[in-house]
């Protein structure tokens, strides 16, 4: 039930953008809400490079002859088609990959696309297309990111030229891994910049971004192990929170901006459940019931989407005043950062596990649950 729910919320989110997308009508079909008159410079690239960042992990599953498999086999070809007419010049879809710095961020999950599935995604580009990918990404290096977790979106560009070329500006990666190391505040939380935010910046950005450029350049031969096992413990502890952050009605505190990226804020609780590095005391299917509680809550709200199926902005149905300046229609996709778990298989216990509460329905119900304690580096 849960697995057919999450695949379903994820088609429902995906299929207006990848659809239009693959005619070369999202520009034309796409709403943009927004506070400014200049998203339209960035929302579409927002949409589909969000988007596809979150689906990457289920598509790399590939496609196969169960109804789920047909399903993917779908939307990868659906993706592909995309990929081709975002990146391609001559087309009216065509995106906008270094005009103002919000470009870099959407290249950055691109990026980020492109490295959860190398083999579905990256692997069924046509020869010209990964020119023009690669092109595209390169030509994001005009901008200079700014002083705080941007700095791991030039990063990830640089990580995806590694992997798929064979060479990148090293400096840029070196330099977001050394000040995020410098940024470290305690007990599994970086500060974006040199202070502190409480927000979910840590879970939209930050760590899952760091653990996938060390991913990289391990890959590539260099030797980040030890780098890579640190930031691994802090995104196991940081996850051990984001759990117990989920209340019993499966809401969670609304703290922080980018508030309407709604339940993306979970995305690193989704990828430690995906690379099966959860912390010991928590359950999979634990993660599995509250996540769904909180899709499910969210999604379910009259108003998230608008009569034609797009995203409205808001946190909870359409609540226009959540949105920074810097939102727009586009921004919102990166919800689907939480179907990362997706990616495992309908076979993985964290599937078939019987259900379980979570930390908060446990201990509001008068159970036992683990003393909760600090990581010391």
């Amino acid at each position: 039930m849960h697995r057919d729910y999450f695949v379903s919320s994820l088609i429902r989110i995906a299929d207006p953008l990848l659809t239009a997308l693959s005619k070369n009508e999202l520009k034309k079909k796409m709403p943009v809400e927004a506070k400014t008159n200049d998203r339209q410079n960035f929302t579409y690239l927002e949409a589909f490079g969000r988007l596809l960042a979150g689906m990457a992990p289920w598509l790399e599953l590939g496609p196969d002859s169960s109804t789920e498999g047909k399903l993917r086999k779908k939307y990868i070809e659906l993706s592909i088609s995309c990929i081709r007419n975002a990146t391609d010049p001559a087309v009216p879809d065509y995106m906008n990959f270094y005009k103002g710095g919000q470009a870099l961020v959407d290249a950055a999950f691109l990026s980020q696309a492109l490295l959860r599935a190398p083999n579905q995604l990256w692997g069924r580009l046509d020869a010209k297309t990964k020119k023009n990918v690669l092109e595209a990404l390169k030509s994001s290096r005009v901008i200079t990111p700014g002083h705080s977790n941007w700095l791991f979106f030039s990063a990830m560009v640089e990580a995806a030229l590694l992997q798929f070329e064979g060479s990148c500006d090293k400096m840029r990666v070196d330099y977001a891994v050394s000040q995020h190391l410098q940024w470290y505040k305690g007990d599994g939380a970086y500060g974006d910049g040199a202070s502190f935010h409480w927000d979910y910046y840590n879970s939209f950005v930050i760590q899952p971004m760091f653990l996938e450029v060390l991913q990289t350049l391990i890959t590539s031969g260099q030797n980040e192990n030890k780098t890579y096992e640190l930031e691994l413990n802090r995104a196991r502890r940081y996850a051990a929170v984001q759990e117990r952050l989920i209340s019993p009605e499966g809401t969670y505190p609304p703290i922080g901006r980018s508030l309407a990226y709604r339940f993306g804020a979970f995305q690193l609780l989704s990828k430690m459940a995906l690379m099966h590095q959860l912390p010991n005391e928590i359950l999979p299917q634990q993660v599995r019931c509250a996540l769904f509680e909180v899709v499910k809550r969210q999604l379910e709200t009259p108003g998230t989407f608008d009569k034609e199926g797009w995203l409205t902005i808001g946190l909870v149905g359409h609540q226009p005043g959540v949105g920074e300046p810097y939102i727009s229609t586009g921004s919102l996709y990166l919800c689907s950062q939480v179907f990362l778990v997706l990616g495992l298989p309908a076979t993985d216990p964290y599937w078939q596990n019987a259900d379980a509460d979570w930390t908060a329905k446990k201990a509001w119900k008068g159970e036992p649950i683990p003393i909760d304690h600090a990581i010391e580096n």
